[in-house]
């Protein structure tokens, strides 16, 4: 299954990929089903009113993600990447002023939020644990069409048809899917990636890169300004998170820190009284830099998730301004590397907290990191494979059980702690041959099967955990 640089690495807006991104997609996505729908039966019924039900995780943290928000843009007619969010609460606030709404080439429709958009918190939907059903009503209040969509991770979104044909799909042979994607590299794991490698001569980022232009149909040179743009929007991120200061919204009181451990950072900067481990502590701020951008509702690329946004970013910014010989074709070989781990960890285990926990968030970005890291510090692709590998071995059985359904704590640390363990996987990485007792694909399973174990209320319910356990006011 081939997922581009570009469904990783996806522009957007916070606070959540799958609670936000997501359902806003999947709205978006409804609303030209209705149009298509009108098109194929015209007068079939005037279509007056629109609702939304909420399952599973989605319900029991939509408020703190701002899900209902995201529905209901969505149903507005935007979309993540080109949402501007400093207009998001006002747009809310105006359809749940008028109740109705007027999505392009549908005419204006009833809409209230608090009776058409429900949260449900019985059991979650069969397909996964981020269910979203929207239905559009006729004249006569009867159902005009019902679609049911999951919010997998990442910000990718898929109906129910399309989760039932993507588990159909997973079941072929290696070999079928090799003749059905066309791309010159069509690994579809770890050891497969290795292997062409090996025979082609190739890195795993001028693979990936063969691949997307392949993909596309372009030229690398275009490829490379596509991919620019996204690290532009990465450093953005991190440089407006280290300039805002004040308290995060949601009700936690969760004050920003980024900008005043960086003004420390700055002045301690030349004055031979740091300590040796200081850049942790920049590695911890530009992570916490983004993540408090995302919990804000600001831009931000999924990195694989929102969640984890913090992470890739920082060990970039780690990378061009802390290490030696770093270069712009650097931090492209990074998010090309980056990019073909996290394909892998999607294809064969799941990016969703809700799915898998933390592990799956987190521990993704942070395996996709090292990776990217160790391969623009001249690693090879056995190294590259290794520094995964340790970065996510050391991520095995996280939660994700944040406090009041927010993306705040322990979600900000978390990706400090996150980027610390890429830079670290990755320098043991390259002090070896690449040679290690557990592969990636088996860290992958892994960590596949331990998302399947783990309790429900570990897996971005906030019904455990750290999200129940909280100090005493």
């Amino acid at each position: 299954m081939f997922l581009s640089v570009f469904d990783i690495f996806k522009i957007g807006f916070g606070p959540s990929s799958s609670h936000t991104m997501g359902p806003m997609t999947a709205a978006a996505q409804f609303l030209d089903d209705l149009r298509g729908e009108a098109e194929k039966i015209p007068g079939a019924g005037t279509l007056t009113r629109l609702g939304a039900s909420l399952h599973g995780s989605l319900a029991f943290t939509g408020k703190g993600h701002a899900t209902d928000r995201a529905v209901i843009l969505g149903l507005i007619g935007y979309v993540p990447a080109t949402l501007d969010p400093d207009e998001a609460e006002e747009l809310e606030a105006e359809v749940r002023r008028t109740k109705r709404i007027s999505p392009p080439g549908l005419g204006t429709l009833d809409f209230d939020p608090e009776s058409d958009l429900v949260f449900d918190y019985g059991p979650p939907l069969p397909g996964h644990a981020n269910g979203l059903v929207l239905r559009a009503f006729d004249e006569h209040g009867n159902p005009y069409m019902t679609q049911t969509y999951y919010s997998v991770g990442g910000g990718f979104v898929v109906t129910e048809a399309e989760l039932e044909a993507e588990k159909t799909a997973k079941a072929k042979t290696l070999h079928d899917e090799k003749e059905a994607m066309g791309y010159p590299y069509p690994f579809g794991s770890a050891a497969e990636m290795l292997e062409m490698g090996r025979a082609s001569g190739k890195s795993i980022a001028e693979m990936k890169r063969a691949n997307e232009c392949a993909h596309q149909n372009i030229e690398p040179r275009e490829l490379s300004k596509q991919i620019r743009q996204i690290y532009e929007v990465m450093n953005a991120c991190v440089d407006r998170g280290l300039r805002m200061e004040g308290v995060l919204p949601g009700g936690l009181s969760v004050k920003r820190r980024a900008r005043a451990i960086h003004e420390q950072l700055l002045a301690e900067r030349g004055n031979n009284l740091s300590q040796p481990h200081v850049s942790n502590d920049w590695l911890s701020v530009y992570a916490m830099a983004v993540n408090e951008e995302n919990a804000a509702g600001g831009r931000v690329v999924t990195s694989p998730t929102n969640g984890a946004a913090g992470v890739v970013p920082s060990v970039i910014r780690y990378y061009r301004d802390h290490c030696i010989g770093a270069t712009e074709q650097g931090v492209e070989t990074l998010l090309l590397t980056a990019s073909a781990i996290g394909g892998l960890i999607k294809h064969r285990a799941s990016i969703s907290g809700a799915e898998c926990g933390c592990q799956a968030e987190v521990g993704s970005a942070s395996a996709m990191a090292s990776a990217g890291l160790c391969a623009a510090l001249g690693g090879t692709n056995e190294q590259i494979e290794n520094a995964a590998e340790i970065a996510l071995e050391h991520h095995l059985g996280m939660t994700c059980d944040p406090a009041a359904g927010l993306v705040q704590v322990p979600c900000i640390e978390r990706n400090g702690l996150g980027a610390i363990k890429a830079v670290s996987a990755a320098s043991l990485a390259l002090r070896g041959d690449g040679t290690h007792f557990m592969p990636l694909d088996n860290c992958i399973e892994t960590m596949r099967q331990t998302g399947e174990d783990m309790n429900t209320k570990y897996k971005e319910t906030s019904l455990g955990g750290l999200a129940v356990n909280l100090p005493e006011c």
